[in-house]
């Protein structure tokens, strides 16, 4: 795997739903998070893009990495693959759209196909363990 693009990503379940974003003027739907910037740990890349994109405190003593995950990068050449690193945590506040997001949503794994790729590899492996409805 040539340089994916490394990305972290807030897995956020409620009774058998899973919290996802669209941004503005798209219409696939992404688990929140976002790239890592240099020198970032996995932490300081959770708090900051979910901070940015959803107006929430992550509480990093809370988080547990779930997964890590490959697929092609949804809008980029063949060959570009996403490695999303996954964790839950708990939060203070309420989930709301904000910078580049414009819509925070509930999705059950009948949503599968509104999802980007690796969003796709992270609904089955949930829907797997009896996490995602």
């Amino acid at each position: 795997m040539n340089n994916p693009i490394d990305k972290v990503a807030w897995i956020h379940l409620d009774d058998g739903k899973i919290l996802s974003t669209r941004s503005r003027g798209k219409d696939t739907y992404y688990i929140p998070g976002g790239k890592r910037e240099p020198g970032e740990s996995d932490l300081d890349t959770l708090v900051r893009e979910i901070g940015e994109e959803l107006s929430v405190t992550i509480l990093p003593a809370t988080a547990t990495h779930i997964g890590t995950y490959h697929a092609q990068a949804h809008g980029h050449a063949d060959g570009v693959v996403v490695q999303m690193t996954c964790y839950t945590a708990d939060h203070h506040g309420t989930p709301t759209p904000s910078s580049e997001i414009e819509e925070v949503v509930w999705l059950t794994y009948a949503d599968r196909d509104r999802v980007a790729p690796v969003d796709q590899i992270i609904f089955d492996d949930l829907h797997r363990n009896g996490q995602l409805a």
